[in-house]
């Protein structure tokens, strides 16, 4: 009973496998825009969004786009605490 179950179990693993390993690749916007003279800090792509900090302007931002469209999804202003 123990190697039937353990056989069941071999063979999901290997469907879910296959279905992973086929699935097609997440679609990423080329490019996207910054402010003219912006320096950027950092930038990563994560949860579907691309996630730049830059500074403009002597100010600190942070901008998150959509992935897919290119789309600014929340524009932070990073300060200082008093």
């Amino acid at each position: 009973m123990g190697i039937l179950l353990l056989g069941f179990m071999a063979i999901g693993f290997a469907l879910v496998y296959r279905v992973m390993r086929d699935s097609p690749p997440i679609e990423m916007v080329a490019g996207v825009t910054l402010p003219q003279g912006a320096e950027v800090v950092s930038a990563m792509v994560a949860d579907g969004a691309i996630n730049i900090t830059f500074l403009a302007d002597g100010v600190m931002h942070l901008r998150l786009y959509d992935q897919s469209t290119g789309e600014i999804t929340r524009d932070l202003v990073l300060q200082n605490e008093p």
